[in-house]
């Protein structure tokens, strides 16, 4: 049986590559934000909202991913700060998929700017695997602008801690005669699903390296950790995964949008803010495909790697973004026990096709057809002259 053959792609500062290439596919002279310190996210204005993506020069001042705007302008006043715009960020990871459907039909999105390819048995005749990453990142860098990381290895988990390795713009391999060489070195906190109460604990018993957790009896892991976790800390200490890339449906019954956070969100208001982004993209993406949901799901990761996601099936099918954002919040805030957050996202569920009947409320038929041609005519405007030639008042309003 051939072994497998896994890539993970990552695109590199994706939401700070993308403004910058939109920018500079409007004026060539435009200044390249990825060579200065900038980030996404936020309101230079009000100081409030949390950095989405940011400069590699911006890193060099401790700023990160997920930490709150009016810190990281204390860290670097001169920070360029520019608002985010995920619709346009849809287009290029489709943009992106696409590329990478040219290779294997086997693709698994991991998040907008991250997928999983297996490439068993898809390396083209008198290649090799490096020799076709080196493409794949040479194609995207040329034909897309962008550049991304490339992992491989034979399982999902190896590929992904392979991507990780020094970034931007290069390929590595994390093959399992690798692990002793290039993972067991690593601090333990770099190993997939260690969160920080996790690392916490296995540093108060020694651990310092993954290495040192691969070295360790799994039932001492199990009794500090507990029985699940602790064999799946074993287990990826060891470079073990056997999960398969799950291949995306043709027709999707959900969209959704999720976005992962480097530093964890602790206060609520920050969270809205992502949420909001993330209403904004869902909301856009049904109204694009001429289609309504009628279930809307609020997904959550915290620090330690704990799933958890609460959902509420609405009384009319909707595509409205206040609609969606509305709900989102509710939803946090009657899940969220206040635990730091590594990831957010807003799924819409229930889908169907908009029919042109509708069943109304009478006490919200006329706030619904506003808001219904609101979205229309913002959707309209930003076709035609871009994503960030109009915004909802609510992205600017601190209340909302």
């Amino acid at each position: 049986m051939e072994e497998r053959l896994i890539f993970h792609i990552d695109v590199n500062s994706a939401f700070l590559s993308w403004e910058a290439v939109h920018r500079l596919s409007l004026d060539k002279d435009a200044l390249d934000l990825r060579t200065i310190p900038s980030a996404v996210g936020g309101d230079l204005k009000t100081r409030h909202g949390v950095i989405l993506a940011k400069s590699h020069p911006a890193k060099a001042y401790g700023i990160s991913t997920g930490e709150p705007v009016v810190n990281a302008l204390k860290k670097c006043p001169s920070l360029h700060l520019v608002p985010p715009h995920h619709s346009l960020y849809e287009e290029y990871s489709k943009s992106l998929q696409e590329l990478l459907h040219q290779y294997t039909p086997d693709i698994e999105p991991f998040s907008i700017d991250e997928a999983y390819l297996d490439m068993t048995g898809a390396i083209p005749f008198g290649s090799t695997p490096l020799k076709t990453a080196m493409t794949i990142a040479d194609r995207v860098r040329e034909e897309l602008h962008f550049t991304v990381n490339i992992g491989i290895s034979s399982n999902k988990l190896l590929a992904k801690m392979a991507s990780d390795f020094e970034k931007p713009d290069k390929i590595h391999t994390l093959f399992p005669s690798e692990i002793k060489k290039k993972m067991w070195p690593l601090p333990l906190n770099e190993l997939f699903f260690v969160g920080r109460s996790s690392a916490r604990i296995l540093k108060s018993l020694g651990l310092r390296t993954i290495g040192d957790i691969a070295n360790t009896d799994p039932a001492f892991l199990k009794a500090h950790l507990g029985k699940k976790h602790g064999e799946l800390i074993y287990a990826y200490s060891n470079g073990i995964d056997t999960s398969p890339v799950g291949i995306s449906p043709a027709a999707a019954k959900c969209i959704s949008n999720s976005l992962t956070l480097s530093e964890d969100i602790t206060d609520f208001s920050n969270a809205r803010q992502v949420l909001l982004l993330l209403s904004e993209t869902v909301g856009a993406k049904l109204r694009k495909e001429n289609v309504k949901a009628s279930c809307i799901t609020v997904e959550m990761r915290d620090c330690d790697f704990n799933n958890q996601s609460h959902q509420e099936t609405l009384p009319l099918p909707t595509n409205s973004t206040d609609t969606i954002y509305q709900t989102a919040c509710k939803l946090l805030k009657e899940s969220w026990k206040g635990s730091p957050l590594r990831l957010l996202g807003v799924r819409a569920g229930k889908i169907e096709e908009k029919s042109q009947y509708t069943q109304l409320s009478l006490f919200s038929y006329q706030e619904n057809e506003k808001r219904e041609k609101l979205d229309k005519a913002l959707d309209s405007i930003r076709e035609k002259y871009g994503t960030d030639a109009v915004k909802r008042a609510a992205l600017l309003d601190k209340k909302h």
